[in-house]
């Protein structure tokens, strides 16, 4: 097998396209729309590559084809190339592959050595104001920053095993944005932030303590939300996360961030119709800070109480009023949907 990352000359060449999905090409990714072979789909892409590698049909499911390509950097991406690269070399590291992968694409903690090698490869899910774009391994092997994708897949590819077998080497590289992840999830088991479980809504309500960060405290206006903490303790099919803000609070709704991507285990994740539900939100609101708005900037995100330079605003209405506004608009859309139905 060979890498080329992709560009518009390898278009009528055919190829393996690994993670994400590029035209003429055999599919082994789950990117939505993909058409990766049955018999080796998974959650990620570098668990689909690892079915690949050990599939005794691997010759036919690939035809024959040694080039592969990706179009995007990023953690899974790395690791699932590299898994076609290494072939049963990489069987080995299953147990690692695959904690990386979900901690880069889903923003999930498996293990801690998981998080800290996506980290290194990709960098934090919650960058703070100060962090470096790009790979920060790319970043400290090219001792510039590298924010040229196939230059950073040509720098991180030959360091991947040490990566995963190594972790604690590469401690400078994932040691800040940790100790970010470590404190979140530390404010979760002693309380200050917490999560309450609708689960006939399918609703998390998960409420931030503003010291989730540091001493400094943590600002949802410029910090993003601590997913990797969020997700572990979250498991309802949308997240209502909730930050005290001056006089009120800041909102955010957003999907369980697997639900981006075709998966087989991670139930999928239907969207919904918000538009009732934003009426009333929006009816409900007494103060004048910010209005509550549709919101797909990020992959996962639904809706924001935003002001109107487009960041978030303190909004009046407590969280019970939001859930409770939720459910109500849930059910008239579940009676509607019956009433709907033939006799």
């Amino acid at each position: 097998m060979r890498f080329e990352f992709y560009h518009s000359g390898l278009d009528d060449i055919p190829k393996l396209s690994v993670d994400g999905t590029v035209s003429n090409s055999i599919h082994f990714s789950h990117w939505k729309g993909n058409e990766t072979p049955p018999e080796v789909k998974a959650d990620t892409s570098t668990e689909i590559i690892l079915n690949l590698v050990a599939s005794p049909n691997r010759n036919e499911l690939t035809q024959g084809i040694e080039l592969v390509t990706n179009n995007h950097f990023d953690t899974d991406g790395v690791l699932s190339i590299w898994t076609a690269l290494a072939g049963d070399q990489a069987l080995e590291l299953r147990d690692k592959l695959i904690p990386a992968a979900e901690a880069g694409d889903f923003c999930e903690f498996s293990n801690e050595t998981g998080v800290r090698a996506s980290i290194v490869i990709q960098g934090s899910d919650q960058p703070a104001p100060a962090d470096e774009s790009g790979s920060p391994l790319a970043c400290y092997l090219a001792g510039e920053k590298v924010d040229d994708d196939p230059r950073a897949y040509e720098l991180v590819l030959p360091e991947v095993e040490r990566v995963l077998t190594h972790t604690d080497d590469y401690e400078h590289l994932w040691r800040a944005p940790w100790r970010r992840i470590a404190a979140a999830i530390e404010s979760f088991e002693h309380g200050a932030s917490r999560v309450t479980e609708f689960a006939d809504a399918g609703l998390s309500l998960v409420t931030l303590a503003p010291e989730v960060f540091s001493p400094a405290g943590f600002d949802p206006t410029r910090h993003t939300a601590p997913y990797t903490a969020i997700s572990r303790y979250a498991k309802g099919s949308l997240f209502l996360i909730a930050t005290p803000l001056k006089s009120g609070w800041a909102y955010r709704i957003d999907y369980p961030y697997y639900s981006w991507a075709e998966t087989v285990v991670r139930p999928r994740i239907k969207r919904h119709d918000f538009s009732q539900f934003l009426a009333e939100l929006n009816q409900l609101e007494s103060g004048k800070q910010g209005v509550w708005r549709l919101d797909n900037n990020e992959m996962t995100s639904a809706i924001k109480f935003l002001s109107s330079d487009g960041t978030l605003a303190a909004s009046t209405l407590a969280p019970d009023k939001v859930v409770g506004s939720f459910q109500t608009a849930l059910m008239s859309t579940r009676q509607g949907a019956q009433a709907s139905l033939p006799a």
